[in-house]
């Protein structure tokens, strides 16, 4: 009796040790799809399958253009991005679900990441960018959803992502989702949004599972997913689209793009061009998206979707057939109003009258806000739709504390910190060879870093500078004077980044748990200051960086712009609208065109050449350097013919490489160590800049762009040609690309649809452009800049110089002096 008292005794103590005892060691980071998680401390709408999204827009109100033109919709000013005021919440336990959620009934969604790809990486790394809302949708009650994977190596207990909406942290969520997409959801509290810009923050603070090193957070990584990242908004009232803001409103699609589809039954008529594109350019300015296409047809309205807006162009006879519902107003007067699709229920932007006259004054009154004189100078460059802050321009000295620049203070515990903002110079930047700028550095580091860590600035993501740290006592760093050589930047947007390297004794040992330590070893202080000196300010002509940057010469242009277009189809027209309305967000107002059917009629002045390489005026071609012989010539290779080899070809390579190639190799090693350390090359050590060569393109380029000077010099020439009007619609497609059209430079810039490479072929020669009034201290800063550039002529001149001083003394002292 006594043992089975004991023994049910006994497994009553075990049953209650095991309730007792804590839940065991959680890698909820790790789990498969669909196994049950810890739920979260708020309690959002779980996502459930994947399904497509489903655009909900109820009818829009119709709303006829003014007779005079309409003033702009009050935009907020640019958000800054500040520290948030309250701390973020706890991370919350990670999620696993599908990245794209159903669309319930009655609500709006709007995708808000305006990249193809936005990837988080390193230790710390933070994104800002604004989302514009129209005053329903602010009201509305809203959730945010984001859909995220991480690389397996991130530690699901130390590393967070942290949403911010208006610099107040809406959530945060530990990264544990290395096997699949997981999907998120925040609630957004009420009020916090805002009609008109609201600003998106991402900030990802990650750690490596074990490695301790400096090359492990380059393994630290985080995708976010475009089309699994959304506002949802309760209510159809959020759908609607009050006419000031529809256009700023549209926003993005899953993959990051703005599609503007227009619809125009007399596309081909004469005296259509010209009105179409200056539409498509006021919207392009208007909506100031960065992957924005423009797709123009004649035959039927597209169906609508996120990031889509139709329009419709045309008077009320040509429309009719297609639109059968115009309102009444459009057959008596200039109309611009928004109508509905009563097929999808798709808002359509329509423009008519009853005259094309009448139809170009309605155009008018969307596009003349965004008129603007070039000669107001600018104050930014407009980023915040996909990089907030917007980006100041730069003319002179200036101080700017990087706390307007988008930067925070950061204490940081980890081994690599890197934090990025944007500056921007004008199109008459010249000092590449000789500037010199300071970044005046508040920072902050412990005794337990050692010497060997290092604090280095890069531009445009090339090195520019590096400061060790050496002592082992620790350290704050007040105004650290920091030189960075200015010969990264460009005209336009610059990055600049600051990037802290740090070491440890305690990460050499990496004992288990250390990378996981939350002690701050560095700060960096929003005090800190980038300082830009006094540069030379002279225009260069050929210069595609210029135009890339800020849309130079045109967007200075007092008179419209020569255009030559060889047809007037919907490829070549939708190529034209697509560049245009990219080159008039960098020139912050719409470019002025007028249509030419020659070149005779053009003159000296800056024009632009768009159409087929066949079709394509062989005095462009000439002074652009493009060889004549690639109207017949250029060719893309088929796919069918892509493997295969031409004996000749392949015979002189192999004969190149066996007779000469380990020669060349190290004469081309010797100088790239020269360019690299010394800065010294080829067209460096020329009196004289040689002549540029005619350039051919390889039948691999699907996309060509080249600048030269006019016939007499005074203007530039810029030629946009494709073998086909397919080819140069799909390469301005990709080439416009917010991550593409940094890289326009050079002379000519080449585009393969193949390789999916951008190629340049540098400038050779290149004249000069007053574009300042005169100055002595100007002409001194470009006399040093281009002395610093020919070093030979540098050399020259400075053995002239002293041989002047000689003689010059010599006779002096045989005058002055005493004779023995």
């Amino acid at each position: 009796m006594k043992r089975i008292v004991a023994a049910s005794l006994l497994l009553l103590n075990a049953s209650a040790f095991a309730q007792a005892q804590t839940a065991p060691f959680d890698m909820s980071g790790e789990r498969p799809p669909g196994t049950s998680v810890t739920p979260r401390l708020t309690s959002p709408t779980p996502p459930a399958a994947a399904t497509a999204p489903v655009p909900v827009t109820p009818p829009v109100s119709v709303i006829p253009a003014p007779a005079s033109p309409a003033a702009p919709a009050p935009v907020p000013p640019p958000i800054a991005a500040q520290p948030p005021q309250s701390p973020p919440p706890a991370p919350q336990p990670s999620a696993t679900a599908n990245s794209v959620a159903p669309l319930r009934a009655g609500d709006v969604r709007r995708f808000v990441v305006p990249f193809s790809k936005l990837g988080l990486g390193g230790e710390y790394d933070r994104r800002s960018w604004s989302v514009y809302l129209t005053p329903e949708q602010a009201a509305a009650k809203a959730s945010f959803t984001f859909a995220y994977q991480n690389s397996i190596v991130v530690a699901p207990e130390a590393s967070a992502l942290t949403v911010y909406l208006n610099n107040r942290p809406i959530g945060q969520q530990r990264v544990g989702s290395p096997d699949g997409s997981s999907a998120v959801t925040f609630e957004v509290p009420p009020g916090l949004l805002q009609p008109g810009a609201n600003l998106v923050t991402f900030e990802a603070n990650q750690r490596h599972r074990t490695d301790c090193s400096i090359q492990s957070t380059y393994e630290l990584w985080s995708n976010i997913d475009p089309a699994g990242t959304y506002l949802s908004f309760a209510g159809r009232d959020a759908a609607q689209l009050p006419s000031a803001d529809a256009i700023r409103a549209i926003g993005v699609d899953g993959a990051g793009k703005t599609e503007f589809d227009i619809v125009v039954p007399a596309l081909e008529q004469p005296g259509t061009t010209k009105p179409l594109l200056r539409l498509a350019q006021g919207l392009s300015v208007l909506s100031s998206m960065p992957n924005q296409i423009f797709a123009f047809n004649t035959a039927s309205l597209p169906a609508g979707g996120p990031g889509k807006l139709s329009v419709l162009v045309g008077t009320a006879a040509e429309l009719r057939p297609l639109f059968p519902d115009l309102p009444p107003g459009a057959e008596s007067a200039a109309l611009a109003a928004f109508v509905t699709d009563p097929r999808s229920g798709s808002p359509v932007l329509l423009i008519s009258g009853p005259s094309w006259q009448a139809v170009s004054s309605a155009i008018d009154t969307i596009v003349s806000p965004t008129d603007r004189s070039s000669e107001v100078r600018r104050d930014v460059l407009t980023t915040e739709r996909w990089s907030a802050p917007n980006a100041p321009l730069v003319f002179s000295d200036t101080n700017i504390a990087l706390s307007q620049l988008g930067v925070k203070t950061t204490e940081f515990s980890g081994r690599r910190l890197r934090t990025s903002f944007n500056i921007a110079v004008p199109a008459d930047f010249y000092a590449n060879a000789y500037g010199e700028a300071k970044v005046l550095l508040d920072a902050a580091y412990t005794d337990n870093v050692m010497p060997g860590s290092h604090i280095d600035i890069y531009v445009n993501d090339n090195i520019a500078s590096t400061v060790p740290i050496t002592t082992t006592s620790g350290g704050i760093l007040r105004h650290l004077p920091i030189r960075v050589t200015m010969r990264h930047f460009k005209p336009g947007l610059n990055s600049v980044a600051i990037e802290a390297i740090l070491m440890t004794k305690d990460d050499a040992a990496c004992a288990p748990g250390s990378t996981a330590g939350a002690t701050p070893r560095f700060a960096l202080f929003d005090t800190s200051e980038l300082q830009i000196p006094d540069f030379a300010r002279v225009g260069q002509r050929p210069s595609l960086a210029a135009m890339a940057g800020t849309a130079y010469p045109y967007g200075r242009a007092t008179e419209p712009t020569p255009l030559f277009i060889d047809r007037i189809d919907a490829d070549t027209l939708s190529a034209a609208a697509t560049l245009l309305g990219q080159m008039a967000i960098t020139a912050g107002h719409p470019i002025a065109v007028e249509t030419v059917a020659s070149p005779n009629t053009i003159g000296d002045r800056d024009a632009i050449f768009i159409g087929s390489i066949s079709q394509m005026p062989a005095t462009a071609l000439t002074q652009t350097n493009i060889s004549a012989a690639s109207q017949a010539s250029w060719r893309p290779v088929p796919d069918t013919q892509a493997g295969v080899v031409d004996t000749g070809t392949a015979f002189e390579e192999w004969n190149s490489k066996v007779s000469g190639g380990v020669l060349r190799s190290r004469i081309t090693a010797f100088r790239e160590w020269l360019s690299r350390n010394f800065d010294i090359s080829r067209s460096s050590l020329q009196f004289i800049p040689g002549a540029e060569q005619i350039f051919t393109p390889a039948n691999a380029d699907t996309l060509l762009v080249a600048q030269g000077s006019s016939p007499a010099g005074a203007g530039a020439w810029t030629v946009v040609a494709a073998p086909s009007a397919k080819d140069l619609r799909e390469g301005l497609e990709v080439l416009t690309a917010q991550l593409n059209w940094p890289q326009i430079s050079g002379h000519i810039t080449t585009y393969s649809s193949k390789t999916g490479k951008i190629e340049t072929v540098p400038v050779t020669r290149f004249d000069f452009v007053p574009s300042t009034p005169w100055s002595i201290a100007n002409y001194r800063l470009i006399a040093a800049n281009w002395l610093s550039t020919n070093i030979l002529s540098y050399a020259f001149l400075l053995v002239v110089f002293v041989l002047l001083i000689g003689i010059t003394t010599s006779s002096m002292l045989k005058k002055l002096g005493r004779s023995k």
